[in-house]
């Protein structure tokens, strides 16, 4: 490869301003330059649509710009072809593996932003079609009427008699946390995610998050990425927590799940790099499928077999004030629900291409989720709002986890190929090699 001697104005930019390298070859000098177009345009993009744009740690000039002069959506719209057809022309022989790797990940997020902005647009998409354009995968809705062995199953684990969402409803209410416990079990959830990463993970120095309670969100936990290592965790109050929620959203939004994925991307790749197209988390993009997938299954990894259920007997249930005997049903009936999960995106698909009216979806989330009323009711407008989105958790989570246990039986293995998934720039694609 021949390397140029020095470095061009976007090269040198994106130097002095994250601490990467200056010396680029011409393929990679190129994709310097659209990754920086990228941000600006991704920036104005989260100026048109409120939530666009979930985290951003790059220059302020840059977001300042933004806000005070948003290019239209039309031209957002020819921003992104033209980026997309500039990605194309960088020739792969100037690149190293790892830029290819780069230049197949931004080919993704152009994909998405081209996906979104004809969506803000008024352009219709299919489910299928929307959810391939935005994060990478096609999925494959299944029938509701296959969820209904695992239903009789189920019918015959849950006490009592009748409806069996009900049924499931009242079982669960058992294992609510109460209302002055839930601050002292979420911390300690969240501390035992973060021991458990950190035995296997090198954190970036000074990590750490802020824990705040909300009302009135369609989701039940968010990580804001501050910048610096630093996130905001927010918990939704707004229905019962259930005691296994402690670690699935201490993992899920902390360790080893959002936090840690977006401080390894600062370090590693924003800083270490310079590839300043990772200093901007568009939602609507692949990487919210690595995001959301890798975050659910690193409940799983943290926390493998039964050690999460032990866990939570020894530990949790006293703090909740629970009777820890009957934690080992409480999580049978989890595990069993596992199974509904991919259900909810046929009925996401039937409500949004309005085959399905809203009391319909309610009915069936109840039905086929195993949701309380309130619980469909604060799915369905998870699903108004963030429409196809609700493929990443459990078809990204059966991906990452099938790309993670492909690399070895043991911990170490498994954290390794873990590592790598959330401090490289990692595609659908990459998890189904």
């Amino acid at each position: 490869m021949k390397i140029r001697h020095a470095a061009s104005a976007a090269a040198l930019a994106v130097a002095l301003v994250f601490g990467g390298p200056t010396l680029a070859s011409p393929g990679s000098d190129l994709l310097d330059r659209i990754a920086v177009d990228f941000v600006r345009m991704t920036l104005e993009a989260g100026e048109r649509e409120p939530g666009y744009v979930d985290a951003y740690y790059g220059p302020r000039e840059w977001q300042d710009s933004a806000k005070l002069a948003p290019r239209p959506v039309s031209v957002l719209r020819k921003e992104a072809d033209r980026l997309q057809m500039l990605l194309a022309k960088v020739p792969d022989k100037d690149l190293t593996a790892d830029q290819r790797r780069r230049k197949l990940f931004m080919r993704g997020q152009l994909k998405a932003a081209q996906t979104r902005l004809a969506m803000i647009a008024g352009d219709k998409f299919s489910f299928e079609d929307e959810a391939e354009g935005l994060f990478g995968v096609r999925p494959v809705l299944k029938p509701l009427k296959r969820y209904d062995p695992i239903l009789a199953r189920l019918d015959k684990i849950v006490p009592g008699k009748g409806d069996l969402a009900a049924r499931v409803d009242a079982f669960q209410n058992r294992y609510v946390i109460p209302t002055d416990k839930v601050d002292a079990v979420m911390k300690a959830g969240i501390a035992a995610c973060k021991a458990k990463t950190e035995e296997h993970l090198k954190l970036p120095t000074g990590e750490r998050f802020d824990l705040e309670f909300v009302t009135k969100k369609p989701w039940s936990g968010y990580n804001w990425y501050k910048g610096d290592a630093k996130s905001l965790i927010q918990i939704n109050t707004d229905l019962p927590i259930y005691i296994s929620r402690a670690l699935d959203l201490g993992c899920h939004e902390g360790y080893p799940g959002h936090h840690v994925l977006n401080a390894l991307l600062e370090q590693k790749l924003t800083k270490e790099k310079g590839w300043v197209e990772f200093s901007v988390y568009p939602l609507y993009s692949p990487q919210s499928f690595i995001a959301e997938g890798s975050a659910n299954f690193g409940i799983e990894l943290a926390f493998p077999g039964k050690s999460k259920t032990a866990f939570e007997q020894e530990r949790l249930y006293p703090l909740a004030g629970l009777d820890p005997k009957t934690a080992q049903a409480f999580d049978a009936l989890q595990q069993a629900k596992a199974a509904l999960s991919s259900s909810g995106n046929t009925v996401a698909a039937l409500y949004l291409s309005g085959r399905m009216t809203k009391e319909q979806a309610v009915q069936a989330l109840m039905k086929y989720s195993l949701y309380s009323r309130g619980g469909a009711e604060k799915r369905v407008s998870f699903i108004e709002t963030y429409r196809s989105y609700v493929i990443n958790y459990n078809i990204g989570q059966d991906m990452v986890r099938a790309h993670v246990l492909r690399a070895g039986k043991t911990d170490d293995a498994r954290w390794k190929a873990m590592e790598r998934l959330l401090s490289e720039p990692t595609t659908p694609a990459d998890l189904a090699r």
